[in-house]
């Protein structure tokens, strides 16, 4: 790598001795290559010229002439060049190499063996490329890539969009999920907002926070673990259906599931409830993934999905029997559903921390259930305990009209009625604070002010969060998180000066 850096640094300086600019300002484009491509050749004309601008990903000189790639964000196409045609540009040719990114003004004609080619009359060195490209050869329909760690991958994303071209197409696609979304809920009425990424309290959800330190006030702030609180507050202010596409920040473990930094997708709609925020989480997934796949069914990680509403609804509880074997009440003795637990395979240090039958639960759900929800599924009807801002059920007060949509074993989203009882969430409020006291970093906060804005009259309300990367893995057929950021979260290298 030093060897051929030192090379192409020495072209760079030769190229500077012909009082030639490497890094160029500027340069007009007129077309995409993607454009060039979909040209009849039967209306090729020398005199209809066009500008494109893009990287160089092959060379091939023969002498005073040769043939190269040009790659921009639509696609490649040959263009030529012969000392004829380009005069003094001709003598930086010699000095170019794949990576590098030119701008070319030509006319379009069809190589002997039919392949659509830019006649170059014109050349512009736009930004020498000194760092050579990791190879990536195909066969058989197959890229093998030597740029394949990947860590290295992450760290250098830049390198990792232009050599794979699938890593491109990821992203492509989820500025498409993102544009869809946006796009379907103001459609239908919703108001896009934002709220406040540093906060005196965080709240919406139980997580560790990061925290930072604002100079010119003097106090510690903390990066948002949802932006719940503040949606619901424009609720009490009058605005009825509202959404956010929102960074979170939770200083949580990582993992194939989990960046500390992620999307989300939060709505909530004054006068709606559990069922309503179903029926939209519903046509929402479906009605995108037929955008994007242009089909309700598709195969993620060898598993064939099927997304064709209705979805399959299944009780919290009736799901840890069914998978688990292990039948839990509110009533339940904690010490005889552990030992029932172990009997039926779990581990006994999964329930070391547990303190409540409800935690027990979670342990049971996550361990044993969600692996097991392939097909979506709307799981509903979640214990008072684990749902600090969900309204209880009327018939079953010691449950929330809570939901959360599964599929293919992964959590997308949470939703429930919203809690509009300013008494009832200073008691859940209160009950956290309890659990942070006792030694629980995810507990939430105490937070007045929005006690005291539920003291104005919230209107009863439905919201819904989706985890927009995770509904990114599932479109894009991704395993891990990561590869559907574009730059996740790493441990800092150590880079040698150069």
């Amino acid at each position: 790598m030093n060897e051929q850096y030192s090379i192409r640094l020495e072209k760079l300086n030769n190229i500077k001795k012909k009082f030639y600019d490497p890094y160029q300002k500027e340069f007009h484009k007129t077309h995409d290559i993607k454009e060039l491509l979909e040209k009849d050749p039967d209306d090729y004309k020398q005199e209809e010229v066009y500008s494109i601008a893009g990287r160089i990903r092959s060379k091939r000189m023969m002498g005073k002439a040769g043939f190269f790639t040009l790659e921009d964000q639509t696609g490649k196409i040959q263009f030529y060049v012969s000392k004829n045609d380009l005069e003094k540009d001709f003598d930086i040719i010699k000095d170019l190499d794949i990576g590098d990114i030119v701008g070319i003004q030509g006319f379009l004609f069809l190589t002997k063996v039919g392949e659509k080619t830019l006649h170059t009359k014109q050349l512009v060195l736009l930004a020498k490329c000194l760092r050579p490209l990791p190879v990536v050869k195909e066969a058989d329909g197959i890229l093998y890539d030597a740029f394949a760690d990947k860590e290295q991958r992450y760290r250098m994303r830049y390198v990792d969009l232009i050599v794979n071209p699938d890593v491109k197409k990821t992203f492509l696609i989820r500025s498409k999920i993102i544009s869809f979304i946006r796009n379907y809920l103001t459609n239908l009425g919703f108001l896009e907002v934002e709220t406040p990424m540093m906060q005196v309290i965080p709240g919406g959800a139980n997580a560790k926070p990061f925290i930072t330190h604002h100079n010119a006030l003097g106090i510690d702030l903390y990066l948002r673990v949802a932006p719940e609180l503040y949606l619901k507050r424009l609720l009490v202010g009058g605005f009825h259906k509202v959404f956010e596409l929102n960074r979170n920040f939770r200083n949580e473990g990582i993992s194939y599931k989990h960046n500390p930094e992620f999307t989300m997708l939060e709505v909530y709609e004054a006068y709606g409830n559990m069922n309503t925020m179903m029926t939209l989480c519903e046509n929402l997934i479906t009605s995108l993934t037929k955008e994007i796949l242009g089909s309700f069914t598709f195969t993620y990680e060898e598993q064939q999905i099927d997304l064709t509403p209705p979805w399959k609804k299944l009780k919290y509880l009736d799901a840890i029997k069914q998978y688990t074997g292990v039948d839990i009440q509110k009533d339940s003795d904690i010490k005889e559903i552990i030992e029932i637990a172990k009997k039926n395979g779990f581990a006994k240090h999964l329930f070391k921390q547990a303190t409540t039958i409800w935690e027990v639960a979670e342990i049971l759900f996550e361990e044993g259930v969600e692996k097991n929800l392939i097909q979506p599924v709307f799981i509903y009807e979640y214990p008072k305990e684990i749902s600090p801002l969900a309204k209880s059920n009327k018939e079953n007060p010691d449950f929330v009209d809570r939901f959360e949509p599964y599929i293919a074993g992964r959590e997308i989203g949470n939703a429930f009625s919203e809690l509009n009882d300013p008494f009832d969430q200073k008691e859940r409020f209160l009950e956290q604070v309890k659990k942070r006291e006792a030694g629980n970093e995810e507990a939430q906060f105490m937070d007045y002010d929005y006690i005291r804005a539920l003291e104005f009259g919230m209107p009863p309300a439905g919201g819904l969060g989706l985890g927009i990367d995770r509904i990114v893995m599932l479109l894009t057929n991704h395993h891990s998180i990561r590869d559907t950021i574009l730059f996740p979260l790493l441990r800092p290298e150590k880079i040698e000066d150069i």
